[in-house]
This record gives structure tokens, sequence and C-alpha cells, in this order.
């Protein structure tokens, strides 16, 4: 196995660990972890700055000894040991005198003949290389801090003191830190599990609500609280719902609606293959009569096709993403009305002007052509149906009846019908396509009374007057 691998499968444990913990262990870990880093470096920092300060401060007393004693005479009396450690003020250290001027060099160690770990920092500042040095030197399985100043003609005075009360008393520092440390590091934890306990709770609230909605199938909002993230959550997750509750009130009275309008054809379809059946089973149908149930079997199968499309239309709470492009809408007016024209024994009195609109092409096409076939359907045969299309505002109107006013505020329902146009073909769809259509591209329709008394629809879509300027390698839409 690669390093790659293991290192990837390494990842993928840990973040699965990571994420199988609950939020509150999350940041119970997290917050200690935090702190504890904190206590960490403020202790080490600590613990070197009083370190630092305790050998400076030892040295400083040190050399400020060496410096008052390292006279001719005083200098003199300590290389014939005439004067004892104590007389100096030097009880607690050794006062070790090195001569340089000698090859090789000597020294005079009171009250020992060893040694004492003199070596070439301390022979530097007897030469005269350095002003004095100062460093931490092994004696005996012991700890040392030596100190040297420079004392005139070859010679240098050491003073060296034990490190032992030193040491002692950082131990025990260390020890006090770390024991704050570890008491520190409890007490974040438990702050941090109390602290995600409690501000967690709402969390558990919206859980245990969102739970109960997917259990019962309830949509009923989730009550809010205050104004935080969380109340926020809430609020947005309400507006999920009751989208999520209209779009089921919809889907209900769409299929309670499509099984009532699928109802009557099917039962029609049905008796006249009933009586196809039972007519060839005997006597049989004269050509003509079976050539009227054909006749009448093809035109309810089309009526079902073009209400089967129509429910799949409107079925579509969010309709598949369409081609957005520039559509010339004039072109498009022109393509409904020659699709139109071929079907209906209508004229068309049209007016329009240029129009560009963002959006798709063809389902333009589709609402536009619901419009004329609705105008053509209420015309009288030879009739007239004005179609003007001025500043992005295209007006529908036919010279049939008209709407009546307790009619007016239901034409765009689904499956809505006038007494008027029970027994005419037609789903009851085409009129709420066109405005789904309208709507999805920012627009507004309307219907009222047109100009000549008839039926009129005006349709308003944003757009401008003028082709947009596009991309290169981008096509407009003209038809």
């Amino acid at each position: 196995m690669s390093d790659r691998q293991t290192r990837s499968m390494a990842a993928s444990a840990w973040t699965g660990l990571h994420y199988r913990r609950s939020l509150a262990s999350r940041v119970t870990l997290l917050t200690t972890i935090a702190v504890g880093f904190a206590v960490t470096v403020v202790a080490f920092a600590a613990y070197a700055t009083v370190r630092a300060q305790t050998i400076g401060a030892l040295d400083e007393s040190l050399t400020s000894r060496a410096a008052q004693a390292a006279s001719s005479d005083t200098i003199d009396a300590l290389a014939q040991a005439q004067i004892p450690p104590w007389a100096l003020g030097a009880a607690d250290v050794k006062i070790i005198l090195v001569d340089a001027s000698t090859t090789p060099a000597r020294w005079h160690n009171l009250g020992t003949s060893d040694r004492f770990g003199i070596g070439a920092p301390e022979i530097q500042v007897a030469h005269g290389t350095h002003e004095n040095s100062a460093r931490t030197v092994w004696y005996a399985g012991e700890r040392w801090r030596m100190v040297a100043v420079n004392a005139g003609s070859g010679q240098a005075l050491v003073l060296a003191q034990s490190l032992e009360t030193t040491d002692r008393m950082l131990d025990r520092l260390g020890l006090v830190m770390l024991l704050f440390g570890i008491a520190g590091m409890i007490t974040a934890g438990l702050a941090g599990w109390a602290v995600a306990r409690n501000g967690l709770r709402p969390v558990r609230r919206l859980t245990a609500s969102v739970e109960d909605i997917a259990r019962t199938q309830r949509l009923e909002p989730i009550p809010i609280e205050g104004s935080d993230e969380v109340a926020r959550l809430a609020t947005a997750f309400n507006e999920m719902l009751r989208a999520l509750s209209a779009s089921q009130s919809r889907q209900r009275q769409l299929v309670a609606d499509a099984g009532h309008e699928l109802r009557t054809p099917l039962t029609s379809l049905r008796t006249n293959l009933d009586l196809l059946v039972q007519a060839d089973a005997t006597t049989g149908l004269s050509p003509q009569n079976r050539a009227e149930l054909l006749d009448d079997v093809r035109a309810q199968i089309n009526e079902m096709t073009t209400l089967i499309g129509d429910l799949v239309e409107l079925a579509r709470d969010e309709p598949a993403v369409p081609t957005v492009e520039p559509v010339e809408l004039t072109a498009v007016l022109s393509q409904a009305i020659a699709r139109v024209r071929r079907r209906a024994d209508v004229a068309f009195d049209v007016q329009t002007t240029p129009w560009w609109v963002t959006g798709d092409a063809a389902a333009l096409e589709r609402a536009i052509t619901n419009l004329l076939d609705n105008a053509a359907k209420w015309s009288p045969p030879g009739g007239t149906v004005m179609v003007t299309l001025l500043q992005g505002t295209l007006m529908v109107a036919d010279n049939g009846p008209g709407i009546s006013p307790k009619d007016l505020p239901h034409v765009f329902d689904r499956f809505y019908r006038s007494a008027e146009s029970r027994g005419m073909t037609g789903s009851g769809l085409g009129l709420s396509i066109v405005r789904s259509i309208v709507e999805r591209h920012g627009g507004i329709i309307r219907a009222g009374r047109g100009p000549g008394g008839g039926a009129g629809f005006w349709l308003s879509l944003p757009g401008q007057p003028v082709a947009p300027t596009m991309p290169p390698g981008q096509v407009l839409a003209r038809s």
C-alpha cells in the first residue's frame, strides 16, 4: 500500500470518527483542546520568563561581587589565601583566581585544590579577550553557575554558586503550573460541556420537532423562540414546510381534478368501444355509423392526449430547466398565428412592434398558442381575432360573447369551465398553463372585455425593443 493511500485511509478514518461524535462532544473537546493549548503556552512562557529572570539575577549578583572584589590588594590576598570567602560576602560561593600570565595557566581555588570546571571562557577573560563570562557547569554531580571577571595582569576572578536551590524553586514552579494547567483543562472541559448542553438545547428541540414531522407527516410550523441563528433556522424550516404543504395541496387538488376530468372521456371511450364490439358480434353496424363511432373514439383519444400533456405541464412545481436565451417575441407570435390559422376558421388582425425578452421560446410559443386557440374557439365562424403587440404587451381579443363577471375571477384556475363552455372541447387547463408560463418569465396576464366586446387577454413580459448584445458564439432565438 502506498503512502498516499495510507494517508487517505487515515484521513477518512479521522473524518468518520469526528463526524460520528455528537455536536456537544465536539464542542467540549474543541474547548478543552483550545484552553489546554492556551494554558500550555502561558505556562511555558511563564516558566521560561521566571527561569531567565532568576538566572539573570544570579548572574548579576555574582558579577557584582566579583567586580567589587577584583582590586589588586584583594587579588593578592586571595592568591595567598589570606582572605576567607565569607569575608567577601561570598560564603555560599566558591572563589577561584585564574592566572593566565603563565604557561600553562594556573588557578587558586580557595578551600580545594581541584580545577572546578575552569575552562576556555575563563582563560579568555583572564587574557582580556572578554570582559566577563557566565555559564553553567557540572561539579560533583551538581549544577553550578560560574561567573568570571577580568582582574588585570592576566588574571580573572571566578565566582561559582550552586543552582540546587534555584532548581528546586523552578521544579516547584513547574509542578504548580502543571497542576493548575490540568485543573484549568478539566474546568474548561466542564465549562465547554455545560455551554454545549445549554447552548444546544434549542437545536435539540428543533431536531425533536423535525423528527416528529418526519414521523407523523404533519406539516405544522415549529414554534420559534428568540432571534438567534437557531431561530432563523427554524424560520427557514417553517418557510420550507409552508412551501411543501402548499405543494402537497396543489398536487392533491391536481390529482382530484385530473381524476374527475379523465373519468368522462374514459367512460365515453369505453362505451363506444363496447358498442363496436357488440355490433360486430351481432348484426354489425352500417359503414356510416361505424365511421362515426371511430371518429368519436379518435376525438376522445386526442382529447385525452391533450389533457394528459396539460396535466404533465401543470404537475411540475419546479419546471425542467428551459433554454433561457433572448427571444424575438414578434417571431414567436407569427409562428403561433400560422399554426392556429391552419386549424381555425377565423381571420387574424395583427399589429406588432419589435420586442425582445429573455426566456424559453418553446414555452412562450405554447402560451401564445393557447391564447389564440381560446380566442378562435369563442369567435364565430369567419370571425376576426385582434392581435396587437405594443411595448411588450400582447393583446388577444375575440368578437365572441365575452366573459361574464362571475366567471372573470376564475378564468385562470385549473379545470375551471364556465357554463357556456361545458359542451365545447377542451380540458380547462389552457389558460392556467398560460398563467404559469407567464409568471415563470416574470410577466403578468389579465383578462377582461376586448375592444370588440368579446373576451380580451393582456400579456405583459419584461424586455426591450432592440436585440440585446450577446457574447460571441451565442445565437439569438427568433422562432
